[in-house]
Order: structure tokens, then sequence, then C-alpha cells
């Protein structure tokens, strides 16, 4: 790698320099913006009293965004490796929404496409590349994923149990008409979210409702409980440096070949 395109490298894939930082905080910055341009132009009133101006925005913006995606994959060593990475993927979909637009202006498929542009939320995602917080979150998601399932699991099936058993006591007379009716009532109670459209009535099942209710808040504690224990875990302190060769990024401080595939990495 000659030493511009490794200065490249460094500023756009490293956090570990001021050039590097500069350009993430830089990034951030713009990601934040692109949102804000996605809300405000779902108010009507701003969207007609200011359409130019948003659409002068998103296309400066939407330029950006590209030209940091060739420049991803005319730094790498593997460029396809990159542009069928996860985040590769994300990097492109945040920008073909607006090309996409050029082409079927005026067609009956643009309301496909005003959907699709909704994939440019998906920038935010961006911000785990940068911030070791966001690293260790994912982290701990995907540590806690086995306890996370079987808790999941158990509440299917407590809703199916418990949604049976309001079908039985209260019945179609109290709006209860079928047991996938139930089930949705379960669930929404269990969530505390209670739309109130639907209600036992009966002395049992208000009862019932009671301990649902109960038991919603103490379930909701228990993926918080499960995410919190795995962050606090011990963990190896990991680097941005990112493998040239596959695009791995969670290497230890002290590491000069990469742990996925053995390239040297930049230090």
């Amino acid at each position: 790698m000659s030493t511009a395109k490794q200065k490249i490298y460094e500023i756009i894939f490293e956090a570990d320099t001021p050039s590097g930082k500069f350009f993430d905080v830089s990034l951030l910055v713009v990601i934040i913006l692109s949102v804000a341009l996605v809300m405000l132009e779902s108010v009507p009133g701003i969207r007609q009293n200011h359409q130019e101006l948003l659409h002068g925005m998103e296309w400066g913006i939407t330029i950006i965004f590209t030209i940091e995606y060739l420049l991803r994959i005319a730094i790498v060593d593997k460029p396809f490796r990159y542009i069928f990475s996860f985040y590769g993927i994300i990097d492109l979909l945040s920008v073909l929404p607006t090309y996409i637009g050029l082409v079927v202006v005026g067609s009956h498929s643009l309301v496909v496409i005003r959907i699709l542009r909704l994939l440019r939320i998906f920038r935010i995602l961006k911000l785990t590349r940068y911030t070791l917080a966001g690293r260790s979150l994912a982290r701990a998601i995907w540590a806690s994923r086995a306890k996370i399932s079987v808790f999941i699991y158990f509440v299917i099936i407590l809703v199916i149990i418990v949604g049976t058993i309001m079908y039985l006591v209260e019945g179609p007379e109290h709006g209860f008409s079928s047991i996938p009716r139930g089930i949705y009532w379960a669930i929404v109670t269990l969530t505390t979210v209670g739309y109130g459209d639907i209600s036992p009535e009966t002395p049992m099942g208000q009862f019932l409702a009671s301990i649902v209710m109960i038991m919603g808040y103490a379930i909701i504690a228990v993926p918080t409980g499960i995410v919190t224990a795995e962050i606090i875990n011990p963990t190896i302190e990991k680097n941005t440096q990112v493998c040239p060769q596959c695009l791995h990024h969670s290497h230890d401080d002290d590491a000069a070949f990469c742990k996925k595939c053995g390239a040297p990495i930049n230090q």
C-alpha cells in the first residue's frame, strides 16, 4: 500500500489519529443532518415551503456519501469484500434511493421510491462503527443471544397459556372471541401497553389480568439485566485498527497481525 493510499486509509477507516477522528466527527455530523432532513421532509408545511432547499441539501449529502463510498472501495485491498460486507451494503443503500429517484420520477412506482428513501436512516448505524460504546453494546447483545432467546421462548409460551385461559374464562360475550384474540390481549397487557380495546369483565378474568400486569413489570427488566451483566463482564480492550485485507476491526491494542486472516495491521 503506497504512502498516500495508506494515509487515506488511516483517515477513513481508523480513529486513532487526529485526522481520523476529525473525519469521523465530520461524518457523524453529516449523518445527523441527513436524519434531520428526513424528519423535516415528512412535515407537509416544511416540504412545500422549502422543497428546493431540502432537495439541494439532500443532493449535497448524497454526493458526500457517494465520494466516501467510492473512496472506501478504492483504498481497500479487496474491494468486493467491502462491497458485500454489512457496512458496505449499508453505505450503498444510503445513496441509492436518491439516484433511483432520477429514473422513475413521475412514474407510478414513486411511492415505492419514497419507501426506499427511508433506508437513508440506516446511515445512523455507522455510529456503532466509530464508538467503542456501540461495539461494547453490540458484543453484549450478541453474547446474550442464547439467554434472550430462552427468555423470548418463555414469554411466547406464557402469552399462549394466558390467552387461552382468558378465552375460557371471559368468552366471546366479553370480547375474547377466539384464542388468538386472547393471546393478543395477553401480549398487550404483559408489555404494559394496554390499548383498552378489550378487557376482562369477570372477577376471575380481572384477577388474572392483575397478575399479568404485575408480571409485565418484572419481565421488562429481564432483558435489561441480561445485557447489563454481559456489559460489565471484563473484556479485552479493543482499538479501532481495521485490517486492510478482510476489514475485521476488533483487534487487541497490542495486535500486530489480524486475528482473522493473519495480515499485518497498520500501527
